[in-house]
């Protein structure tokens, strides 16, 4: 069929490929590093709990089969080097049916770390990484040009996730609608970057233009991908800068850079097509059996964007094959932070020496100016960003991650940045603080150097010691 694949895509096709190797990579690579104080045996999650109550048929994964820290660890690692191996054109050395299969094979691993990966793994990007690998995995590679029907099922994720989130937008908070809403998300977005302060910082016009051009981006732009051609790159290469924007404004983990990513397939990057076969006919017919499923699958989603009920960041499947999106449907106004501290004090009293814990990614000393993490998904931080939103949300793990400290827990110390306490003297107590954060002013941070102001709000946990901690003393 000689509308079935587009040669002029095939550089595309590359880059995408590519980009999306690296983008599993980093994912693998956080849940080799990551994974076993938040989901091993002695986690603050342990996997094991959960596929004792949850069956395999809710979330399909080889954890279910068997479960160990050195299982986990080696499902994880096999991730990155697949990964790897994509990244550098393993795909093309195989025939055409190797190539899907090794596709799937990072697509199939991430799947057993989400669907066990509880409150940790809750975000949407992870969901939007599996329904783009998944899908990725039937763009071919060498041996035949890129099939037009999976280049415009990449373009519907797209546009999903972009239609998706300027609708919640619009429907969840007034300020989206007010274009005031700018004025607070830089300062109280989840895990602010290096530069977050000076766009906080810009003329609220400016503010307003770039909410308005949001709203442009994500609600109108969108329709542009299907349209033909220089039209849809027009639209992905507006999309893509936008993404970039918010890259430079913030660490959203892979979100922006898998945004990038799905762009790539309405891009028509310049290049000489070289001459390519014809796609056999068994890999038209299995595509096209995909696109099927695919389509149908997405009824779901479409009736979520259309009901004023809408949702954002849901899995309609246990494979995470369609899924919906969104991002920032209410913007917080004002900025909290939990403030965990410990003591080596026998008992807590008034003049006790309280000594910080501090993260990697989520503010704490207000002279710790933020550093780049995107695409590298610190999770811990994140997790901490909603607890200070609201104790229900640490409710799981919040206990278990002060337990850990109070043993000075090696695994759970290296998602830190810092502990106040040698290794073999953990602390006999610790708590945590409410304070409510403030960017500096140009004026502040010129005579203080802290980009951050704090303010003690209140308790949020009181001071705690391990079970049994006085009968040993």
């Amino acid at each position: 069929m000689d509308w079935f694949t587009a040669p002029d895509y095939w550089l595309s096709r590359l880059v995408l490929q590519r980009a999306l190797a690296g983008l599993y990579l980093v994912a693998f690579l956080v849940a080799a590093l990551q994974f076993r104080a938040l989901l091993g045996e002695r986690g603050m999650l342990p996997v094991p709990r959960f596929t004792a109550r949850v069956p395999f048929r809710r979330a399909p994964s080889l954890f279910h089969l068997h479960y160990s820290d050195r299982f986990f660890a080696a499902v994880a690692w096999a991730g990155c080097a697949v990964s790897a191996a994509l990244l550098a054109g393993a795909d093309s050395a195989l025939p055409l049916w190797g190539g899907i299969l090794l596709w799937l094979v990072p697509w199939a691993l991430y799947l057993s770390v989400v669907n066990v990966g509880q409150t940790w793994y809750s975000f949407g990007w992870e969901s939007l990484l599996l329904e783009t690998g998944f899908l990725a995995a039937f763009l071919g590679n060498d041996e035949i040009a890129p099939p037009v029907v999976v280049l415009f099922l990449l373009r519907w994720i797209l546009f999903r996730v972009e239609f998706g989130a300027g609708l919640i937008k619009l429907r969840g908070d007034a300020c989206w609608r007010k274009l005031t809403c700018l004025d607070y998300h830089h300062e109280t977005q989840p895990m602010p970057g290096p530069l977050s302060w000076f766009f906080h910082h810009l003329p609220k016009p400016l503010h307003r233009v770039e909410v308005a051009a949001n709203h442009l981006t994500q609600l109108v732009v969108p329709f542009l991908l299907f349209a033909p051609q220089p039209v849809a790159s027009a639209a992905a290469a507006l999309m893509i800068v936008t993404q970039l924007w918010l890259v430079l404004s913030g660490n959203f983990a892979w979100l922006n850079w898998i945004t990038i990513v799905l762009a790539l397939s309405a891009l028509r990057l310049p290049a000489t097509a070289p001459s390519l076969p014809a796609a056999p006919l068994w890999y038209e017919v299995l595509v096209l059996a995909v696109a099927a499923l695919l389509l149908f699958l997405s009824h779901r989603p479409v009736l979520n964007m259309v009901s004023r009920r809408q949702v954002m960041n849901r899995s309609f499947d246990p494979l995470h094959l369609v899924n919906t999106y969104g991002a920032f449907g209410s913007v917080s106004r004002v900025r909290y932070e939990v403030v965990i501290e410990g003591t080596l004090d026998d008992a807590p009293r008034e003049d006790s020496r309280w000594l910080e814990y501090e993260f990697k990614g989520k503010p704490g000393d207000p002279r710790h100016w933020p550093r780049p993490f995107a695409p590298y998904h610190l999770r811990l931080d994140w997790l901490m960003w909603f607890a200070a939103l609201s104790p229900g949300y640490a409710g799981d793990w919040f206990g278990r991650l002060v337990e850990r400290l109070l043993e000075n827990d090696r695994d759970t110390l290296r998602l830190l940045r810092r502990s106040p306490f040698p290794r073999d003297t953990p602390p006999r107590f610790v708590r945590a603080r409410l304070f409510r954060y403030r960017y500096t002013t140009w004026r502040e941070l010129r005579a203080t150097g802290a980009c951050w102001e704090r303010t003690f709000v209140r308790e949020y946990l009181p001071p705690t010691r391990l079970a049994g901690a006085a009968r040993r003393s």
